[in-house]
C-alpha cells in the first residue's frame, strides 16, 4: 500500500519530478516530462505498476542482478561511507544514456539550489517555510518553456476512497497573477518573465479559443480517459490521464491574465506590445460573453451557472485593462472600459449579494456560501471595510469553516456533479487569513496562518487538501496553489511588497 500523502517528499529536475516515501522508494515518477506516462506508479498501485516504453537505466558500483523481475543488489554501508546510484532515462531505441560522476553532480545540484534559494528578498519569520514552498514552485516548473504544472501527480483523491481524483500536471491559467506576484516579490524575476511568456504564448490566438489550461509546451488538447488496471491511491478509482476540464468555459481567467499583465508592468517586466494587443482583443471577446453562465474556477460537473466570483472577475478584467492604460499610455477604448466596468460591478452587486444574508453568495440569486467570495476585497472590488465583505467573511465563517479550515463550498448543499465529499482546500484558508488581514483582524490571520504552517509535511509540502477528521493531507501533491497562497499570505506580513495590497490598492494592517 501507498503511504500516506503527507510521508513523501519531491525531487525535480524542472523538467518532471518523483514522489520518495520515507522508506526510499520511488513511488512516482513520470519520465521525461511531467505529464508522461509514469515510470513508477506504485502510488496509484502496488510496486508492480509502471511500466510506459522507455529506458531506465540503473547504474553503481553494487552488483546487482535481476530476481523475479526486479534489479536487487546486496550490500553494507559502513557509518560515513556513501553508495551512489544513477538512474537515467533514454528512449529505448537509442544508445544507453552516457554516464555521469554522481557526487559531482549532488554538488552541483546542491550549489544551484543554494544559490537560488539566497537570492529570495522575502524577510519574514517563516522564512523556511516560504524557501521550501519557492523551492517547490521552482521544481514544478518546466524550464524549457516556463510553463508551471499544478502539481506533479494525478489522482491522488480530495476524499480517500472517493472519484475527486483529478489529474494536475497541467498549467492553469488562474494561477498567473498569484505566481507572478509570489516570483517578483521573492525577487525571481527570470522565472516570472519565463512565466509571463508562457502566459502569452499559450494564450495567443483567437480569444474565442483561449483555454483555461494547457500542457507545459501549450498543447490544447489534454483529452481525459479512466486508467482501469490501476486500483488508485488506496483504491480511489477512478485513476485519470488527462483533465477534461480543459473545455471549459471560465470566465475568471479573463481577469487572471488581465491582472497578470498588469501586476507584470507595474513589477518592471515592460510593456509588450503583442501582450497588449492580445489583452483588447481578450476584452472584446469578454463583452460579448461576461453575462452567460460558466463552470466556475472549481470547475464543476454539474453544468454552467452564473458564478459571482466569475463575473467579479469579468470586471476584474476591465479595471485592470484601464489600469494599464492609464499608468502605462497604452491605446485603447478607456472610457468604453470603464462603461463595462460600471455595469459589470452594478450587475455583481445587484444579483450576487444576498440580502438576507448579508453577503456575497456563490451564484446569482442563491444562499449558498463559496470561499472564492474571500477573493473580492483582495482584487479590489470593494474595500475591505465594506459591510457587504465583512458580512460576506462572517457567512463563511459561519458556514464553510470545519475544525477552524475553510471548505471551498458545502459539497452536500451545493451540487458539482460528484458525490458529496471533500477535505478542506488549503488555498482556500490563506485567503480567510489575507481577508483578516485587510479588516485589520491581524491576531485572527496570524493564529489561522500559524496553524496551516502546522500542516506542513516534515520537509515543508502540502497538498491541495486537509482532511480534519483524520488529520490527513489529501489531493494532488505537492500543490502549486497552495505554495502560492502560503508565499503571498507570508508576504502580507511582511514589510515588504503585499500582494494584497499591489491587487487591491487598499493598505493591509502594518505587522
Amino acid at each position: 500500500m501507498a503511504s500516506s500523502i503527507a510521508d513523501y517528499a519531491l525531487i525535480g529536475d524542472l523538467g518532471t519530478a518523483a514522489l520518495v516515501s520515507r522508506t526510499g522508494s520511488i513511488d512516482w515518477l513520470c519520465w521525461p516530462r511531467f505529464d508522461s506516462d509514469a515510470c513508477f506508479a506504485a502510488l496509484l498501485g502496488t510496486p508492480d505498476h509502471g511500466r510506459g516504453p522507455d529506458m531506465a537505466v540503473l547504474r553503481s558500483a553494487v552488483t546487482m542482478c535481476g530476481e523475479d523481475l526486479k534489479t536487487v543488489g546486496d550490500f553494507t554501508v559502513a557509518a560515513g561511507e556513501s553508495l551512489p546510484f544513477v538512474l537515467s532515462f533514454g528512449r529505448s531505441h537509442q544508445p544507453l544514456p552516457n554516464p555521469v560522476e554522481p557526487f559531482k553532480k549532488l554538488r552541483t545540484t546542491e550549489d544551484y539550489w543554494q544559490n537560488w534559494t539566497q537570492m529570495s528578498r522575502i524577510d519574514c519569520p517563516w522564512a523556511d517555510y516560504v524557501t521550501r514552498s519557492l523551492i517547490t514552485l521552482k521544481a514544478l516548473t518546466y524550464a524549457r518553456t516556463g510553463g508551471l504544472v499544478a502539481a506533479p501527480t494525478t489522482s491522488l483523491p480530495e476524499s480517500i476512497g472517493g472519484p475527486r481524483n483529478w489529474d494536475y500536471r497541467f498549467c492553469w491559467l488562474r494561477d498567473a497573477t498569484l505566481t507572478l506576484l509570489a516570483l517578483m516579490n521573492a525577487g525571481y524575476y527570470d522565472e516570472a518573465q519565463s512565466w509571463r511568456d508562457w502566459l502569452l504564448r499559450a494564450a495567443a490566438g483567437s480569444p474565442s479559443q483561449i483555454q483555461i489550461m494547457y500542457g507545459v509546451r501549450g498543447e490544447r488538447r489534454l483529452t481525459e480517459w479512466q486508467v482501469p488496471w490501476l486500483p488508485g491511491y488506496r483504491s480511489s478509482q477512478p485513476v485519470r490521464v488527462g483533465n477534461a476540464a480543459y473545455n471549459q468555459r471560465q470566465l475568471d481567467i479573463f481577469g487572471e491574465v488581465m491582472d497578470a499583465l498588469h501586476q507584470a508592468r507595474q513589477g518592471g517586466l515592460g510593456t509588450n506590445e503583442a501582450g497588449w494587443a492580445l489583452q483588447r482583443e481578450l476584452l472584446v471577446h469578454l463583452e460579448k460573453t461576461w453575462r452567460e453562465p460558466d463552470e466556475g474556477l472549481w470547475e464543476v460537473r454539474s453544468g454552467p451557472e452564473h458564478f459571482t466570483h466569475s463575473k467579479a472577475m469579468a470586471w476584474l478584467a476591465y479595471d485592470r485593462a484601464i489600469r494599464s492604460a492609464e499608468a502605462f499610455a497604452l491605446p485603447g477604448p478607456v472610457a468604453h472600459w470603464r462603461e463595462l466596468r460600471a455595469d459589470i460591478h452594478r450587475d455583481v452587486c445587484e444579483y450576487g449579494f444576498n440580502t438576507e444574508l448579508g453577503s456575497f453568495v456563490r451564484t446569482y440569486g442563491g444562499k449558498e456560501l463559496d470561499a472564492s467570495l474571500l477573493l473580492l476585497p483582495a482584487i479590489g472590488f470593494l474595500p475591505p471595510h465594506d459591510p457587504r465583505i465583512s458580512g460576506t467573511v462572517a457567512a463563511i465563517e459561519r458556514q464553510l469553516l470545519r475544525h477552524g479550515l475553510v471548505l471551498r463550498y458545502d459539497t452536500a448543499i451545493s451540487d458539482d456533479g460528484l458525490p458529496a465529499g471533500e477535505g478542506v482546500f488549503l488555498a482556500c484558508s490563506f485567503w480567510l487569513a489575507d481577508a483578516y488581514l485587510m479588516l485589520g483582524r491581524r491576531d485572527d490571520a496570524l493564529n489561522l496562518f500559524e496553524r496551516l504552517l502546522s500542516l506542513c509535511n516534515d520537509v515543508g509540502l502540502l497538498s491541495e487538501e486537509y482532511e480534519p477528521r483524520t488529520r490527513q493531507l489529501v489531493g494532488n501533491f505537492p500543490q502549486a496553489f497552495s505554495h502560492l497562497a502560503l508565499v503571498n499570505t507570508a508576504s502580507n506580513f511582511s514589510h515588504y511588497r503585499k500582494p494584497a495590497e499591489q491587487r487591491s490598492e487598499h493598505k493591509v494592517l502594518a505587522p
